[in-house]
């Protein structure tokens, strides 16, 4: 699905992705892990189109995608979360999906005048498709809510669930767990486990948290300074010298983290 060969960018003299080669495969939930500052998220922004590469290829089913920009990459099915969810605050759950899918004819003025018949039907085949988001992530009570006012694992679900509003390909999670309480975290867990498995989602997850790594991720890709580490299960992983004197390094334990 997905190939990086010989990646690097450099912000001035710093090698934030230093020579980095690694592949997502195909239906996989590939976990990305690594110290603080190891280049995790530079990475994911290289991928996602906000930073260009300085050198180096992005391959996304063997096509060069090293030089989209982010709204391209969306139209290719290539869809990313942050870490702090960035929803609609005003608008409610359901409103917040039906925004997703884009080219809706509501936004040309030429259907909005003259062919509101065909507007009408395709909102509400959005908002059908938006339901059923909604009640595969067990958001049902909240389709009223305003985003704003969801708890931060509530809003991580919602991200997840923009993902489903399109034919997503591979969906990169940039710490999914951060600030979730246990039981969400569950929860997202579960959904991302669905979608892989009964819909052939392709992941690639930013995670600190290694119980979370350890029930949906495999293979888990380790970064240190810019650059792979190491790459197996995560039983091998969190067992490997070089990984845990990286983390321990910097006042960490890889082995568990709960």
């Amino acid at each position: 699905m997905l190939e990086i060969q010989n990646l690097n960018k450099y912000f001035g003299g710093i090698k934030a992705v230093n020579n980095v080669s690694l592949e997502v495969k195909k239906g996989s939930i590939t976990g990305l892990i690594g110290p603080n500052g190891a280049g995790k998220t530079t990475l994911f922004n290289t991928i996602a189109g906000v930073y260009s590469p300085n050198s180096g290829k992005i391959y996304l089913e063997d096509e060069n995608i090293s030089d989209l920009k982010p709204y391209e990459l969306f139209t290719k099915g290539v869809l990313r979360t942050f870490q702090i969810a960035h929803e609609f605050s005003t608008l409610t759950v359901l409103e917040n999906l039906m925004m997703v899918p884009g080219n809706q004819f509501g936004e040309n003025l030429i259907y909005a005048w003259f062919k509101n018949n065909l507007v009408k039907k395709q909102e509400e085949e959005i908002r059908a498709k938006a339901i059923e988001v909604i009640d595969f992530l067990n958001l049902t009570h909240l389709t009223q809510e305003l985003a704003g006012n969801l708890s931060g694992g509530q809003k991580k679900l919602l991200e997840l669930g923009r993902t489903m509003m399109v034919d997503s390909k591979l969906v990169l999670l940039d710490e999914v767990g951060a600030g979730v309480n246990r039981t969400l975290l569950n929860e997202i867990s579960d959904s991302i486990l669905r979608l892989n498995k009964e819909y052939n989602y392709t992941f690639f997850v930013i995670e600190h948290d290694m119980d979370l790594i350890e029930k949906i991720c495999d293979p888990v890709i380790v970064m240190a300074e810019g650059s792979v580490l190491y790459e197996d299960n995560f039983e091998k992983v969190k067992s490997n010298e070089e990984v845990i004197e990286a983390y321990l390094g910097r006042g960490m334990n890889v082995k568990k983290n709960r």
